[in-house]
Formats: structure tokens, sequence, C-alpha cells
């Protein structure tokens, strides 16, 4: 009877350590959330990597600036030195909610963070655009505009283009982008471009074949000066986007005060 109580007994000790021992990790999770620091929110772009010139920089607010006018989403590029030891799906979830990004009343906010040293990056969308900023549409996003850009070292170009396309998918229907987005070459030229390229072509040929009718000039024609040729910039690529309006400055910027569930989507290169 000794032996069987003191057996009870034991297995009673055992079962308190483990319960001990798991409110401890839990404790120790929530502290490790709640110790994570964040960046000051400055305004729309957040370059605490240092990763980004001072042009792309501008040209980001700009476009930033205009999308928030013109709907009532709110979109900030943030990009960090550390996750500081989390994933950056738990970070990112974190950050909109400290930051309170978007609308209060529509959680219409979203965060395109980026971490260069873990080599990370995440699309955080707020409630209030995921039915626009799928998961699926945030994933194609990282994996056709910003990753292909970020593994050749081009983070403005990456972090340019993920914006454009994340402020596309904000504004039409999600399976409508997917469609346009899968349609789309990205390393191919548009059809303008080539348009004007096959034009200047024929203009240069044009220019070519009526010199060699003429000949040499001779004689007194020989003084006279041929035709000036203005060199015309052919617009190859689509380049940054412009937009009208805009931020200027950082002063008095701060979130709506909007909420977020973890929806998003990231990617590594």
């Amino acid at each position: 009877m000794k032996a069987r109580a003191a057996r009870i007994a034991l297995l009673a000790l055992d079962i308190r350590a483990i319960r001990l021992l798991f409110v401890l990790i839990l404790i120790a999770s929530v502290s490790a959330a709640y110790a994570l620091t964040f960046p000051q929110l400055t305004g729309r772009v957040v370059d605490d990597a240092g990763i980004l010139d001072p042009t792309t920089k501008a040209a980001l607010e700009r476009k930033l600036a205009d999308f928030e006018t013109k709907t009532t989403g709110q979109l900030v590029v943030v990009t960090v030195k550390s996750l500081q030891g989390t994933s950056i799906e738990d970070y990112g979830y974190q950050l909109g909610r400290a930051w309170g990004i978007g609308q209060r009343e529509k959680n219409s906010g979203a965060l395109l963070i980026v971490a260069p040293n873990e080599r990370k990056v995440r699309i955080e969308v707020g409630y209030g655009l995921e039915g626009n900023v799928t998961d699926a549409v945030s994933k194609l996003i990282i994996e056709n505009a910003i990753l292909p850009r970020f593994r050749t070292g081009d983070f403005g170009g990456g972090i340019t283009r993920g914006v454009d396309d994340i402020i596309q998918a904000a504004t039409v229907d999600p399976d409508e982008w997917k469609t346009r987005a899968n349609k789309r070459p990205d390393s191919q030229p548009g059809a303008l471009d080539v348009l004007v390229f096959l034009l200047f072509l024929f203009v240069v040929f044009m220019i070519i074949r009526n010199v060699g009718r003429r000949g040499p000039p001779t004689g007194p024609q020989s003084r006279r000066r041929g035709p000036m040729i203005v060199p015309v910039p052919i617009p190859w690529g689509s380049g940054p986007s412009r937009s009208s309006g805009g931020f200027s400055g950082n002063g008095g910027f701060s979130g709506g005060g909007g909420s977020f569930g973890g929806g998003g989507a990231s990617g590594s290169w």
C-alpha cells in the first residue's frame, strides 16, 4: 500500500511539474513577443536597414501618399535590421498592430516588410484589405515581382514593383488581377515599347537610304549643313511609375488605428 501511494504521489508530482514547465514556456514565449522593439513610424517609408537611395524613397513616399488619398487604404514600406529572433510572420503581425496601420473602422492597412539580413520579405495585410490582397495574391506578388529583383541585389526595384502591384491589387477584383499578373511577361518589353522601337529603326533606315541615294555632296552643296538629327530617348520597359500629388515630409504621419489578423504571405531569397 505504501509503495502504491508513493507511486501515485510521484505521478501527481510529475504531472504538476509538466504543467509548471508548460506555463513557464508559455510565459517565456509571451515575454519574448512583448520584448520586440520596432522602428519609429516616421513616414510611409521606414528604411531602418538603409537599403533605399533617397530618390527611390521619395518616389515611394509620393506613390503611397497618392494611394492613401485616393482610397481608404494605407500602405507602409519598412525595412528592418533584424527580426530579433522571431519569424517575419510574427514580427509583421505585431508591427502592424503596434503602428496601427490603416483606418480603425475599416482596418484597411498593409505592410511591405523587408529584412535583408535574414533575407526575408512579407506582405502583411489588414482585415479590410484581405478581400482584395488575398494570401494567394500576396504570394504571387512576392514570387513574381519582388524576389527576382532581390536576388540580383535590386532592392529598390523589387520594393517599387511590389508596391505597384499591391496598390493595383487593392483597387481591382483579385481574380482579374491574378489573370493580368499571370499574362504579364515580366522580363519582356510591352507592346508600346516594341512599336516605338520599330518606328525608330524605320526612321533611321529611311535616313540612311535617302543619304545613299543622293550620294556624297559636291561643289557648293558640300558646304551646306546636313539635317540636324535630334536623339529621341526610347522608353524601354515600364520603369518606375509616376503618381500625382503625394505626401511631402514625414511630420505628423501616423497610423489610423487599424488592426491585423495575420493575413498575407512571406518569401525568402
